[in-house]
């Protein structure tokens, strides 16, 4: 099944700023199949574009120093997850203070430890996530793409996950073997799909319907088509300016196209919905930390 959300782009900018998060934060994992597809640039500039349509974000970064939401936002992280779970430094000093209602959350290596956690660390770590309820509508996810990620985990704890696909084949075949292994070993059934780096929505509605198609002959899934970002000279321009698009090239083609796409999200169906708040999404990873992509074959 496939769902395509309405393309009325007034009305969608005139009604993003509605879709607020009311009774508990949404949680969204953006994963992508290959290396290099953008997804912390997506990320970043999603974030932006949903706080400035009063969303409260929290980005959680799985990636290593280099590459990553700190360094794409010109911030310094001198402190991460781990120092958190070791009682090293309070939630609030690890979160970095990004753009607008944006903060950062440095998490690697403190995620990689959930799975050595005894039941005090754990109850510590929900604890803390808990203080955040009241300061966070959205949680987005930058997974890392070594061999190092917890992608898997990451996925199943998020009510939504977002898989980024462009043209090339490495990019749809890595993305349906993050499908295939979600679906048919923990039955996650629903995934968006975002297609990255295309020249128009032509061409990004084609190599979606490539990937729907393989994934409706083998596999019991829905796919929601997110949309797409365009190649844009203007959002590398931003990005090399540490700053999000929106706010460089307000009127960029991939800065239009960010706003729809926050619209999109926060209007998107929700089967795999959890319902509660921030540190009940803790409590899933901690459970799910102790899966492993290793046997992830296409």
């Amino acid at each position: 099944m496939t769902r395509l959300i309405d393309h009325d782009q007034a009305a969608g900018l005139r009604n993003l700023g509605l879709f607020r998060t009311t009774d508990s934060a949404r949680v969204f994992t953006i994963a992508g199949g290959k290396p290099r597809i953008g997804k912390t640039s997506i990320v970043i500039n999603l974030a932006n574009a949903l706080a400035r349509n009063n969303q409260r974000v929290l980005l959680i970064d799985e990636n290593p120093c280099h590459n990553n939401i700190c360094s794409s936002l010109g911030l310094q992280a001198r402190f991460d997850l781990l120092h958190v779970i070791h009682k090293d430094k309070s939630l609030d000093q690890v979160l970095l203070q990004g753009p607008d209602n944006v903060t950062v959350l440095p998490a690697m290596r403190g995620i990689q430890a959930l799975n050595k956690l005894d039941s005090l660390e754990e109850a510590w770590l929900i604890k803390c996530f808990a203080d955040l309820t009241a300061s966070v509508d959205v949680v987005l996810i930058d997974t890392a793409m070594a061999g190092t990620t917890y992608v898997l985990p990451l996925s199943l704890a998020s009510e939504q996950v977002v898989i980024v696909i462009s043209s090339s084949v490495a990019s749809l075949t890595g993305a349906y073997a993050l499908i295939k292994i979600m679906s048919q070993e923990y039955d996650k059934q629903h995934f968006m799909i975002l297609v990255n780096k295309v020249n128009s929505e032509v061409e990004s509605l084609r190599i979606y319907q490539n990937l729907y198609k393989v994934a409706r002959q083998y596999l019991s899934v829905t796919l929601e088509y997110a949309g797409f970002i365009p190649n844009d000279g203007k959002l590398h321009h931003a990005g090399q300016l540490c700053r999000p698009v929106a706010e460089v090239h307000p009127n960029s083609p991939s800065a239009l196209n960010f706003e729809y796409l926050a619209q999109r999200v926060l209007r998107s169906s929700c089967p795999d919905k959890h319902g509660g708040e921030v540190e009940n999404f803790m409590q899933r990873l901690i459970r799910n930390s102790h899966l492993s992509m290793a046997n992830l074959t296409v």
